[in-house]
């Protein structure tokens, strides 16, 4: 059978250029067309994933091909005691918005998770623009949620809807000593104001019965207008995943309906809708090692999964159980894709992953039939 998927090129887009000098590791990347023919990836830096320096840094496609050059971080002069993520996305005025963590750190002998209790040092969200296709970046402005965290999960960019509301995906986090007064919850903070209020928000999805964890959520605007939302599920006490679940909401974020399963154990799933409607999804599968791709369709709100291909097979998938699930966590070797439709039909995804104990930030190009 003629497959759909069809693996063409790879190469990167930060590797550390001098390994034998310095420590540098890169995390977490955005990808952002930000014209037909320009791109720019914004992504993490630091000497370890929970380093004391660890920011968010933006590079650019330079020739229209396969060279990446590093310009600048997105901050400039981060508060003291600090470290950040940042997740980015392009707006439909062609102006870029940042949405990030801010991580408050307490005792320099601590990292972000507390391995005992899987809490996580308080985060402060927040947002920067940028009117010059990434090349400076506002201050960050502060957003108030309209809920307790107490602490967040940064985990998808900010979501534009085609009537200008914005939707900032994340999810509920248990503070450093484990209290989590919300409950485990994945939301979609609201804005009807191009972010400079956060009012409201839809759960997309509950597990304050279940006690499950819903991670790194995908979300996305489908064609037809509704909003997709698609999770990692796993249950941190335990480290057992569980399949890979999605929701839609039909009222612009407001609500979502009850979870329903993928057919696939995806972590860190992110999912994109092709042109011709169909879903593409990148995920590290629970069972296989390595990132693999599933074509899917929606038939109304039934999930129909079309075929899957591994991309790429360098590591195994980790979160198993193993031991505690905030250890698991900090010595992931790969994850978080982000992928892009070119004009071409042709897909570029971009995803970190530790490649002769360097971690880098690697691309590749897909072409779907």
């Amino acid at each position: 059978m003629e497959k759909s998927i069809i693996m063409k090129e790879s190469g990167f887009v930060y590797r550390n250029p001098k390994p034998h000098l310095r420590s540098i590791v890169a995390y977490h990347p955005s990808l952002v067309l930000v014209g037909e023919n320009e791109l720019v990836a914004t992504f993490d830096l630091g000497q370890a994933v929970e380093a004391f320096d660890y920011h968010t840094e933006l590079a650019r496609l330079v020739d229209g091909g396969t060279t990446w050059k590093l310009e600048r971080p997105l901050i400039s002069q981060p508060p003291p005691s600090t470290t950040h993520t940042i997740r980015t996305a392009r707006l439909a005025d062609g102006s870029l918005v940042g949405l990030g963590g801010l991580h408050h750190r307490i005792d320099a002998e601590e990292g972000l998770v507390n391995r005992a209790t899987f809490g996580f040092v308080p985060v402060d969200l927040f947002l920067v623009r940028s009117y010059d296709a990434g090349r400076s970046w506002t201050a960050p402005s502060h957003i108030e949620p309209p809920m307790v965290g107490p602490s967040w999960e940064i985990c998808s960019p900010i979501v534009e809807l085609s009537d200008g509301r914005w939707l900032a995906p994340t999810a509920t986090w248990r503070g450093w000593n484990g209290d989590n007064p919300s409950g485990e919850m994945a939301v979609v903070l609201i804005s009807d104001d191009a972010g400079k209020s956060w009012p409201a928000f839809g759960l997309s999805f509950d597990g304050r019965e279940s006690g499950h964890s819903h991670l790194e959520q995908s979300v996305l605007q489908l064609n037809d207008g509704r909003v997709l939302s698609v999770c990692w599920v796993i249950d941190v006490e335990t480290g057992k995943n569980y399949p890979s679940e999605y929701s839609i909401s039909a009222d612009r974020g407001e609500t979502f309906s009850a979870p329903m399963h993928t057919g696939f154990k995806g972590q860190t799933c992110k999912v994109i809708q092709l042109l011709d409607g169909r879903l593409f999804c990148a995920y590290r599968r629970d069972d296989k090692p390595g990132l693999w791709a599933t074509l899917a369709i929606l038939e109304g709100e039934k999930w129909v999964n079309l075929e899957e291909t591994p991309l790429w097979l360098g590591a195994d998938s980790g979160m198993k159980g193993g031991t505690s699930s905030g250890q698991e966590l900090s010595i992931l070797k790969f994850g978080y894709p982000s992928m892009k439709q070119l004009s071409n039909g042709d897909i570029l995804l971009l995803f970190w992953c530790q490649e002769e104990c360097i971690t880098n930030v690697r691309w590749i190009r897909i072409g779907v039939k």
